[in-house]
């Protein structure tokens, strides 16, 4: 995918926007994303997966994002497949801020912003939501591989099996994100700017999304997050849970990343690391 391409994709289906400035943004996992002038966003999906997560993403979106107190990418046009492209391809608004994997959030008052997102967010979802399944330990990298470079085993296998002792959620399913960790997540200033990458979207227990006390503010901020954020006990444990998992994950990326691996993040397993640091 390059400028070529996205440009004469516009021309084909959205003339009135292909003069805008088109320039590519790095990183991406499941999409390839370009800014689109100074308010608007391209992805192009690299995976067979990716164009049904953009459908669902351009689905409900559009009606959550209206009450959100932070900017995230509201999707505006859903592209068809052509010859040319043969996915959809979406284009969405621009999300202004550094990606948190390459600027991280250093305010502690973060943990009030986070928490006001969250709770605008985790409202009761209606019947026809897409249900959530973000689950378990990174595919294809198991607990003992990863322990080599991180260390502390029984530390971390502590909290997951008391994560997943603790009672089950009986709420209501809740809106969530799903997939909050550093690179979906933009910063201005040292705090929270904005949310995006809603393709995991879906209504499940809200302790997926809490886990972010721990991925994303710094040392010492998840005791406002929670201050803020009023969860129960058993919440709060299987939250601990779910930030193992996004910690081992991040970690393992780098892992890839550091070994040459498609897909691998080096700078991901410092962030991985920081997070299991903070968790433990």
């Amino acid at each position: 995918m390059d400028e070529e391409l996205v440009r004469s994709l516009l021309q084909e289906q959205h003339p009135d926007l292909a003069y805008l400035e088109l320039k590519e943004v790095i990183g991406g996992w499941g999409n390839q994303m370009w800014r689109l002038g100074d308010d608007l966003a391209v992805r192009m999906p690299r995976t067979h997966g990716a164009p049904e997560l953009l459908r669902k993403e351009h689905s409900w979106m559009p009606g959550l994002a209206a009450r959100l107190p932070l900017p995230v990418p509201t999707p505006l046009r859903l592209c068809e497949p052509s010859d040319r492209f043969p996915r959809t391809w979406m284009i969405t608004t621009w999300v202004a801020g550094e990606p948190a994997d390459h600027a991280p959030i250093t305010d502690p008052a973060a943990a009030d912003v986070l928490a006001g997102f969250l709770k605008a967010l985790h409202t009761d979802a209606p019947a026809d939501a897409p249900v959530s399944d973000r689950s378990g330990l990174p595919r294809g990298l198991g607990f003992e591989e990863i322990h080599e470079y991180v260390g502390r085993r029984d530390e971390i296998r502590a909290v997951w099996e008391d994560a997943i002792a603790a009672p089950a959620w009986d709420g209501p399913p809740v809106w969530l994100h799903g997939d909050l960790h550093p690179a979906n997540v933009v910063v201005a200033d040292g705090t929270l700017a904005g949310v995006v990458d809603f393709e995991e979207i879906g209504a499940g227990d809200p302790a997926t999304d809490l886990a972010a006390a721990w991925i994303l503010l710094p040392a010492g901020a998840a005791g406002r997050f929670f201050e803020a954020y009023p969860a129960d006990e058993a919440t709060v444990r299987r939250a601990r849970g779910w930030a193992v998992t996004r910690a081992l994950f991040l970690i393992a990326m780098g892992i890839n990343g550091d070994k040459g691996l498609p897909g691998g993040k080096p700078h991901w397993g410092p962030a991985g690391q920081a997070a299991l640091d903070r968790l433990l």
